[in-house]
């Protein structure tokens, strides 16, 4: 007998499953607010150079004398050919700014100053430690850190969660998150200096990225395997839902509270609740079963049974056990985890094709979602914009994961993204510069491509949950999410450095690694409508879809014995009776 036939039993998705999954969704709502906190706090409002007589006095200077210290666009071309001129403008100062010598061309002068506009935001980070032009590296670097705390994260916790389990886990997630939230809001002070409050300020960071991955990954994996094959798909999704609704969440407080260290401080005291979840969530049972914890997991099972008003069928559960104890001799023998998840031949290739999507769809997600505020004049509107989109997206990805194949939805969405990022070069070179039609179309354009980065973003989440067995699917979702955090840096320095040389060419970028990532995804098998592999052996079975390189020949059909036909009969019987 399998798990999922025993689970169908107890109720694969009644009141228990029910209650536990919606405290898994409220606390998924939390990583993504730790993520784009940093939209807000270290936004680049518009800004100028501050001029040396703004700097001696606070008179202020008529814009007909400002304009006299921009350089002009060819002196741009001329000194500053490796960056925009709309960069370079707001960077540099002409040093020549008499209107008698106007003819004459110097030499810019890079600006020590600047003047921030406070009409959305009245402070930030990037204002108070001036994190533009040749200093926005300070700005990429915290990022670069976060994302690498990311990749820390993913692996170590995805490791300990299957060895340890997810329940404590999340717990020390949780835990974690509390106490890196005061730092970030606390540790940047004046009175330490620009180098330790920048120090602090990054370890904050790490720790936040560190704990938001222990909190997502244990998060989704008990979400998927607290229910029946039949939810998961449900379960996958909707858990993405409230990523989006932490981010609108998240404009709340940005949208009311506009100084970066009162808005950091609010969301520390915001997540301290969640400590509590450690004590109301249950361990997942199937990962009890897999580690051969049997007392353990019929306790839960047997609550499960009852919280869903089934009967728990002990008979039933002495089988599962048989043959869960099968498997784990076999296992004991062949073994188990990231050195035999790269053993196995199908194995290996499954993990490295899902790394690179993994690698593909960090790298367009959070390009994308990084630069939403420069979508529109508003940012607040921009992001809550990018917000719904992303709920839109996954209603989507929803339906049309109910009718299609696992991969063919995938690649759908990747190349609907690819495309749309292609034309984003005829709409700038074709078009007139600065029309209202352009910005039209370009809004449109990002809109869309946000839609298709999210919906892909979350099938390759689902798909390869669906992939991975469960006595090492944290471990291998760990590692894709490890890699995936490359993606992600290299996706944030895109945004900093390349836009400054076109302001589009990141996404260009992003369209040509997404056609990869369809070439790539053909090679893994289909998970459509099939149920959960417990094991690498599992995964064996299934194969590769262009080539039989599986260790074992794929099971062919086979006509089982009358008393197995009969006795499965009855239990399928039995779990729909039981069935809330």
């Amino acid at each position: 007998m399998q798990f999922d036939d025993f689970y169908e039993i107890v109720g694969v998705f009644g009141r228990y499953q029910k209650v536990k999954y919606l405290m898994i969704c409220l606390a998924y709502m939390l990583p993504p607010i730790m993520v784009y906190t940093w939209v807000f706090t270290a936004a680049t409002p518009s800004f100028r150079c501050r001029t040396l007589v703004e700097e001696m006095s606070d008179v202020e200077i008529p814009k007909n004398i400002l304009s006299r210290y921009i350089p002009s666009e060819s002196q741009c071309r001329q000194y500053k050919s490796q960056i925009s001129i709309s960069e370079c403008q707001r960077c540099y100062q002409n040093t020549n700014r008499s209107i008698f010598n106007e003819g004459i061309k110097t030499p810019l002068k890079s600006c020590n100053s600047f003047v921030f506009d406070r009409t959305y935001y009245q402070s930030t980070l990037v204002e108070e430690w001036s994190m533009v032009c040749n200093q926005v590296s300070l700005k990429s670097f915290v990022q670069t850190i976060f994302f690498f705390g990311y990749m820390i994260g993913s692996l170590v916790f995805g490791v300990l969660s299957d060895r340890y389990g997810r329940r404590p886990i999340m717990g020390i997630s949780f835990c974690i998150i509390s106490v890196a939230s005061f730092i970030c809001a606390i540790a940047p002070q004046e009175n330490l200096g620009f180098q330790w409050s920048y120090a602090l300020f990054i370890l904050g960071r790490f720790l936040l990225a560190c704990a938001s991955r222990g909190v997502a990954l244990t998060g989704f994996v008990i979400g998927v395997e607290i229910v029946g094959p039949k939810q998961r798909l449900f379960t996958g999704i909707v858990v993405q839902y409230f990523f989006a609704i932490g981010q609108l969440l998240l404009l709340v407080f940005a949208f009311v509270i506009r100084t970066w260290r009162l808005l950091h401080m609010a969301l520390a005291i915001l997540s301290l609740p969640f400590l509590f979840f450690y004590f109301l969530l249950s361990e997942s049972p199937r990962w009890l079963i897999s580690k051969g914890c049997y007392d353990e997991a019929e306790k839960i099972l047997r609550q499960i049974a009852k919280t869903n008003n089934n009967n728990f069928d002990s008979i039933a559960y002495q089988r599962l056990v048989t043959e869960e104890k099968k498997k784990e001799a076999a296992v004991a023998v062949k073994g188990h985890g990231l050195k035999h998840l790269l053993k196995s031949k199908v194995m290996c290739i499954i993990s490295i094709n899902m790394s690179i999507q993994w690698f593909v769809q960090n790298l367009v997600y959070y390009g994308v979602s990084q630069s939403t505020g420069a979508w529109l004049v508003n940012p607040y509107i921009s992001f809550g914009a990018g917000a719904v989109i992303e709920i839109f997206a996954y209603f989507i990805a929803h339906c049309v994961l109910k009718r299609w194949s696992r991969k063919k939805a995938y690649s759908s969405f990747v190349i609907g993204f690819a495309t749309f990022a292609f034309l984003v070069v005829p709409i700038q070179m074709l078009m007139i510069k600065g029309s209202s039609s352009q910005h039209a179309l370009m809004f449109i354009a990002h809109i869309t491509m946000k839609f298709f980065a999210t919906g892909s973003y979350a099938i390759i989440y689902i798909y390869a949950n669906e992939l991975f067995p469960t006595n090492a699917r944290n471990t291998g979702i760990g590692i894709c999410s490890m890699i995936a955090r490359t993606g992600a840096i290299v996706g944030t320095l895109s945004n900093d450095h390349l836009s400054r040389v076109w302001l589009h060419f990141p996404v260009v970028v992003f369209g040509f690694t997404s056609i990869l990532a369809v070439a790539l995804i053909a090679i893994c098998p289909e998970t459509f409508n099939k149920p959960l592999p417990q094991t690498i052996e599992d995964v064996e079975e299934m194969g590769l879809s262009f080539l039989c390189t599986n260790s074992k020949p794929l099971p062919c059909p086979h006509v089982e014995d009358n008393d197995d036909m009969d006795e499965n009969k009855l239990l399928n019987k039995q779990s729909k009776n039981n069935v809330v």
